[in-house]
């Protein structure tokens, strides 16, 4: 008789990849065959994102993309978009509709109801103030995601997700290296990740710097996720230093460049505290990638501050920006403010994409003829692609997955164009 096959499939952050591998990992250990993604199974998991208006627009889609590749599929929701709204997917073909909390007990409760032990039943939407660990991951990606962190305290006017996460849990240490001494040498490269990653700590009596510290017995490379600009001093990138393989990566979430704009989406920071952090990190690690997101046409936002945000973001030189347009969340602050006019933030975009472009080029070329470590990840059109530590996306004829080597680039290609 054929095994169920259960695939689940993930909308969003790093976290809810990390959420999801710990789901497929109670399946694997279960006996059923698990896969991810979109591809054919008897059984779907839809890990929901509601962090912007099109991410959650993109997670109810998923519902029927699943019915059109499998009429008859069995479906369970769970995550952001459905604790947020739980009705928008109940819909034909869905079992059970759960919010963010308690993915891995969800997990393994799905396991029960498939093999004819327990009935689901109707979901509980509260969040617990304890974190929930998993005694099951499986590695499914070259680089390890650990999820050490969740929740956000911050309420930023804009964001939903403190309202949908709860407050912030940090991981226990001994969790976190129970998890990274099971990888073990399987891994190259450990990517730690939370909802609010420089949090980490605060409700243990810990910091993030403490938990970097404990990470320096590791061979493997440690690339931090998401960072608050304020987790930024001596005492931590010091801690960087004496981990044996840093990733000098740095994602520093900025928003605004603009100091009112950043007041009224209730960001803790002005534009020169910023600047002089990533000073500070460039006096550190010369050739760091400094990546961040900035949102255009905040419902305050004029052209005088949105070109102010232009000039910071050159002014800084971030290797790369994710730009998004502002999304309205139904619950948040801002979204009690007029949105501006679709046109204006479709400009914006447009002219904040092309600064990126300008800074994402201006970065390579800073890259071309330094010696680069990279860890191969896939191989494209023949060629093995893999990133350096700072984050240079590298090209090789020569190489293998999960292979570390080092190149040193005589070209760098942006968007698959040579720059």
């Amino acid at each position: 008789m054929n095994k169920l096959k259960i695939c689940v499939f993930t909308l969003g952050c790093k976290v809810n990849l990390y959420d999801s591998d710990a789901m497929l990992a109670v399946f694997e250990q279960a006996g059923f065959d698990v896969a991810q993604g979109l591809e054919f199974a008897d059984v779907y998991v839809i890990n929901t994102c509601a962090v912007t208006m099109e991410a959650e627009k993109k997670s109810r889609q998923s519902v029927a993309r699943v019915k059109k590749i499998n009429p008859d599929a069995t479906i369970y929701v769970c995550g952001c978009a459905s604790q947020r709204d739980s009705a928008q997917f109940c819909r034909d073909g869905v079992v059970y509709v759960g919010g963010t909390d308690g993915k891995i007990k969800l997990a393994r409760d799905i396991v029960e109801e498939l093999k004819g032990n327990k009935n689901l039943g109707v979901a509980d939407f509260s969040i617990s103030n304890s974190y929930e660990d998993s005694n099951a991951v499986v590695n499914l990606r070259t680089r390890h995601f650990i999820k050490v962190q969740d929740g956000c305290n911050n309420f930023c006017s804009y964001c939903i997700i403190p309202y949908l996460r709860g407050r912030s849990r940090s991981r226990s240490v001994e969790s976190i290296k129970a998890e990274l001494d099971g990888v073990g040498d399987s891994v190259k490269e450990v990517v730690v990740t939370g909802i609010n990653l420089s949090a980490y700590g605060k409700d243990c009596a810990s910091s993030l710097t403490r938990l970097v510290d404990e990470l320096s017995v590791y061979d493997f490379r440690v690339r931090l996720g998401s960072l608050e600009v304020g987790v930024i001093d001596r005492e931590f990138l010091d801690a960087t230093k004496r981990l044996k393989a840093f990733c000098p990566h740095f994602h520093l979430s900025l928003q605004s460049g603009d100091g009112e704009v950043l007041r009224a989406m209730n960001r803790h920071y002005a534009p020169e505290e910023f600047a002089s952090k990533a000073e500070l990190i460039r006096e550190y690690y010369p050739n760091a990638g400094i990546t961040t997101d900035i949102i255009v046409g905040f419902p305050t936002e004029t052209e005088r501050q949105f070109e102010n945000t232009i000039d910071f973001a050159k002014r800084v030189a971030f290797s790369d920006i994710h730009v998004f347009p502002y999304s309205s969340r139904t619950g948040t602050v801002a979204g009690k403010l007029r949105v501006l006019p679709a046109d204006v933030l479709e400009d914006r975009a447009k002219r904040m994409g092309e600064v990126k472009q300008q800074l994402v080029r201006a970065f390579l070329l800073k890259n071309i003829g330094v010696p680069q470590e990279v860890l191969f990840e896939t191989c494209e059109d023949g060629m093995w692609v893999g990133h350096s530590r700072n984050y240079v996306k590298l090209y090789s004829s020569e190489g293998e997955r999960n292979a570390l080597r080092v190149l040193t680039p005589k070209e760098l290609y942006l968007d698959g164009i040579k720059v």
